[in-house]
């Protein structure tokens, strides 16, 4: 399903108009092929576990191969993220001891879900980040914790938010397998993270520190919350284009990414604590892995489409009802989000059209309603099982 969903992204209505970022990544991957040194020789705004999405490609089909040569191995390197990330997410489920009607939904959503967000899902590099994501929550699940911790880590060197998963990991196994396991994973994960770095930061430590600052110092970009809300209500904003991205210009673009910024921290903060608060079993983990993650989406001052694929092999493991609303609810925001990208996205960037602004910003509204469902503590029968209440769970602590 998966497969099909891949193909029948490059034909008919999902030709148009595309905006893609594969002559950025062509850039990138021809130059690690020649030789250069990535943050030494040519600067880059992602951190080093992205570079193999970027240079594989290059390496297959050589530095001086035509870009439609490169996208081809791209698109297959990045088809069999995907495929990884549907297989993993089966792992998880598997662990959750999850029936075969919930297996079979959670794992038909992720399959299509490429389908409902467009072709933006073939030219960005975030299926590998959101495999390598998957993997580590996988491996959580099986009782492999310090295998899930090299994982997590390298997907956080390869995209920077899974660092919001780590808090609600060394929760799990500080609770789940004591203090000392947890001191461990957590300088394991500490160890894989500064392996991807230390090596760029010796022979290019100004060019690492540049990456970083131009990561973390983005501004108001014009498909947030704040900034969609301003639009909306004709609040005579202004566009200027940077990191990349358009934002929205001015002092009160700059107020407003402030405060995203601190709600999202504040909201991170709160679910981290919730979880750590709470019981410790499988259902549970899963849904507060969701919700972080939604969370730093949802409310951030950046929302890029392709951040919608980060949440695709989270949400749908959640139970119960709960877990069907909030994957109905993401489905709704990936669809919404193909309303106006990229047939619609200049439209709106260049002239910050209201019409297009309200549907940005129902987009953000219905992420934030599904985190509202993951993080509301539910009471009766819309609550995910007890890992004690299953069956397929005490037999394997018997044998155990």
């Amino acid at each position: 399903m998966f497969l099909l969903s891949w193909g029948l992204l490059h034909d008919g209505f999902y030709e148009r108009d595309e905006i893609v970022d594969t002559p950025v990544y062509e850039r990138y991957g021809d130059a690690i092929a020649r030789g250069d040194v990535p943050y030494r020789d040519f600067g880059l705004e992602y951190p080093p576990a992205a570079l193999p999405a970027f240079a594989l490609p290059s390496l297959i089909a050589g530095p001086s191969a035509p870009l439609d040569e490169y996208e081809f191995w791209f698109e297959w390197l990045l088809a069999a993220c995907g495929v990884a990330l549907v297989a993993l997410m089966a792992v998880s489920l598997s662990s959750l001891g999850a029936s075969r009607a919930r297996t079979g939904a959670a794992l038909g959503f992720a399959a299509l879900a490429p389908l409902a967000l467009g072709s933006v899902v073939l030219s960005r590099f975030d299926l590998w980040p959101a495999a390598l994501g998957a993997a580590a929550l996988a491996a959580l699940l099986a009782g492999r914790a310090r295998l899930s911790a090299a994982v997590l880590a390298l997907a956080a060197a390869a995209k920077i938010y899974p660092l919001v998963l780590a808090p609600v990991a060394v929760a799990w196994v500080w609770r789940r397998h004591g203090r000392r396991e947890a001191a461990v994973w957590a300088a394991l994960f500490g160890a894989v993270l500064l392996a991807c770095f230390v090596p760029f930061l010796v022979v290019a430590p100004d060019g690492v520190a540049a990456s970083l600052a131009r990561l973390l110092s983005r501004p108001l970009q014009v498909e947030s919350i704040a900034a969609a809300a301003l639009t909306a209500a004709g609040a005579g904003v202004e566009m200027e284009s940077s990191h990349g991205s358009q934002n929205i210009a001015g002092t009160i673009g700059v107020v407003a990414g402030v405060v995203h910024t601190s709600v999202q921290a504040a909201a991170l903060v709160w679910i981290w604590l919730g979880f750590a608060g709470g019981r410790m079993d499988r259902e549970r983990l899963v849904r507060y892995s969701a919700a972080a993650v939604l969370a730093f989406v949802a409310l951030g001052k950046v929302l890029s489409p392709q951040f919608l694929i980060w949440l695709v092999p989270l949400v749908p493991l959640v139970a119960g009802r709960r877990g069907l609303v909030a994957s109905l609810l993401l489905g709704g925001a990936l669809v919404l989000t193909q309303l106006w990208f990229p047939f619609r996205y200049w439209d709106y960037a260049l002239t910050l059209d209201r019409g297009i602004a309200w549907l940005v910003l129902a987009r953000d509204l219905v992420l934030v309603a599904a985190l509202v469902v993951l993080v509301k503590e539910a009471r009766g029968a819309g609550e995910e099982p007890h890992d004690e209440l299953r069956p397929a769970a005490r037999a394997g602590i018997a044998e155990r």
